[in-house]
């Protein structure tokens, strides 16, 4: 089996939580790995981003990325590669023609990728198979008062690719309903594929690990440290978490409370000078501290070094942050939004908040925090949880899915195409 994937805005390679890299670069690059080594062929189509990257990039058996030159290497936004499409259309047309490569599926990431897919899918005469991570409409429903919404346009193409592609892979139940909601998709033709973890890097950190890293990040060893990680915008609510750590240090100014911030500014709005400079208003700058992103190999040292994990997202289609901070051995305090609920096990694992009222995030963040034998307990579940949910696992669903697709015969040209002889 032969696959291209596609995942045109953003490369797997790149480092998340930078510009638009986040989890569905982790999602995309670990899915690939492991259907790699369970035999499938993987080529993952992305927009070349600078001209060192190199046209193919091996990245192990069965496994590449291939760099697509659409448009200038710097310079566009997410927004302005629309303008693009036609452009990375035509380099993956070019690329295969010449290297004689044939693919038995498509499987397209995001609604940008989405559009280029439905086009080759019928130049190519194979299945297309359509993975969203986020949608305009579930994204504008749930979004934050300030926050840009999501275009119109972007919702009819999204709309497009759920009444076109064979199958539509979803992460959680819950995102079944909202396609089904929001945009009218056919039940039967949702896969569900729960995302999973590196179990084998995020393992929980020893006394003497926590201990190493609080010292390498210079944390005070006795301060209750809570930690977000993930880009900075505000659907993934960094503000809900600065002003929940304000109004736990307005009733107890005594508190020794740490909050550790690691992301970049993400969307043509984000500043980071944004946070920092609401921390300094909220009088907690002494007590925020902001981090570059990070690999994953240093990101577990955030994890561990961590008494308590934040995701006030205003929605998440899974939580991969949520699930690798568990496997670290720390417990999540997150939004009760999209797949969350899944990710973290209430009252198990961490503990779920309705809304994003800073009171509300600082009741939640005190009681766990001050609370150190229900905490610990949950830090010992996290691991277990996050232990049900792994890479292998979730590309072994995605194989069958595929196979399932594959012995599916593709419908005929829509009967709109049919032209009688009174039509000459």
């Amino acid at each position: 089996m032969r696959i291209a994937m596609i995942s045109m805005h953003t490369s797997p390679l790149m480092q998340p939580g930078i510009g638009d890299a986040g989890g569905m670069n982790v999602y995309v690059l670990n899915v690939a790995t492991h259907l790699a080594r369970q035999g499938v062929e993987v080529d993952i189509f992305t927009r070349a981003t600078r001209p060192s990257q190199g046209e193919v990039v091996e990245i192990g058996d069965n496994l590449r990325v291939i760099n697509i030159v659409a448009g200038p290497y710097e310079g566009l936004t997410k927004e302005e590669l629309p303008t693009q499409l036609a452009a990375f259309a035509g380099g993956i047309v070019q690329f295969v023609k010449c290297f004689g490569v044939d693919y038995d599926l498509i499987h397209t990431h995001y609604w940008l990728s989405g559009q280029v897919g439905w086009l080759l899918r019928d130049i190519w005469e194979v299945p297309l198979v359509h993975t969203a991570h986020t949608l305009a409409a579930v994204k504008n429903h749930h979004r934050a008062a300030t926050d840009t919404p999501e275009s119109e346009a972007r919702r009819i193409c999204e709309q497009q690719l759920v009444d076109n592609a064979q199958v539509l892979v979803v992460n959680t139940l819950e995102e079944t309903n909202d396609l089904v909601r929001h945009y009218d998709a056919e039940p039967d033709r949702i896969r569900v594929m729960s995302p999973g973890t590196d179990t084998e890097l995020f393992t929980p950190g020893t006394t003497k690990n926590t201990e190493l890293a609080r010292r390498h990040l210079g944390i005070p060893m006795h301060a209750k440290v809570v930690a977000f990680v993930g880009r900075l915008q505000e659907f993934k609510g960094p503000q809900v978490l600065i002003k929940a750590a304000a109004e736990m240090l307005a009733r107890d100014p005594d508190r020794n409370l740490n909050v550790i911030i690691c992301g970049g500014a993400s969307g043509a709005s984000a500043r980071l000078e944004n946070y920092k400079n609401l921390a300094h208003e909220l009088g907690v700058a002494h007590r925020v501290r902001f981090l570059d992103p990070r690999p994953p190999q240093e990101l577990v040292t955030i994890y561990q070094a961590a008494d308590i994990v934040a995701v006030p997202s205003y929605n998440e289609s899974f939580g991969l942050v949520a699930m690798e901070a568990q496997a670290s051995g720390t417990p999540v305090v997150a939004a009760r939004v999209g797949g969350l609920p899944i990710a973290v096990a209430e009252g198990e694992t961490g503990v779920l908040v309705d809304g994003h009222d800073p009171a509300d995030w600082a009741d939640a963040l005190t009681q766990l925090l001050d609370d150190d034998a229900t905490r610990m307990r949950m830090a010992e579940d996290a691991v277990v949880h996050a232990s049900n949910f792994s890479w292998q696992s979730s590309a072994s669903t995605l194989a069958e899915i595929y196979a399932e697709v594959l012995s599916t015969e593709i419908p005929e040209c829509p009967k709109r195409f049919a032209m009688g002889n009174d039509n000459h």
